[in-house]
């Protein structure tokens, strides 16, 4: 499992020039799921992201976590992330989830953030998907587990 961590003043997803999913301040989560990975994974995912002090505090430091800032989340299910470019130009995805088991873990994955008391706004799984953002610092974190 991988995880692009994005602190963001603010995102949104459009399909089709229709908003499916927006935040103010929070996270962007592109999530790339891997053959083999389980609900160990999305479980501790969410705990770490839920967690994890990027954001701010009064003195300019990183030790504020999402929940201490209001902050929202918006997820975004992308495959490409578990890319294989050792060989050749053309990426390969033989490493990536295949759906529909795929799209049920990011589902978990996002009902762990839920559980977690976060507020979490999704694109849509498998769609073709414009994403809008105002990277915050820019602040971005890969998280593989």
């Amino acid at each position: 499992m991988r995880v692009v961590i994005q602190r963001v003043n603010h995102a949104a997803v459009r399909i089709d020039g229709q908003v499916v999913g927006q935040i103010k301040q929070g996270l962007l989560l592109l999530v790339g799921l891997a053959e083999g990975d389980g609900l160990d994974q999305v479980v501790k995912a969410a705990d770490k992201i839920a967690k994890m002090r990027i954001f701010e505090d009064e003195q300019g430091k990183t030790n504020l976590g999402i929940k201490d800032v209001g902050g929202e989340i918006l997820s975004v299910s992308q495959f490409t992330l578990l890319a294989d470019t050792k060989k050749g130009n053309r990426p390969s995805f033989v490493h990536a989830m295949r759906p529909p088991k795929s799209k049920d873990l990011w589902e978990d994955f996002n009902q762990e953030l839920v559980k977690q008391g976060l507020h979490v706004e999704k694109g849509e799984f498998g769609a073709d998907m414009k994403v809008e953002l105002e990277n915050d610092g820019p602040f971005t974190i890969v998280l593989d587990l």
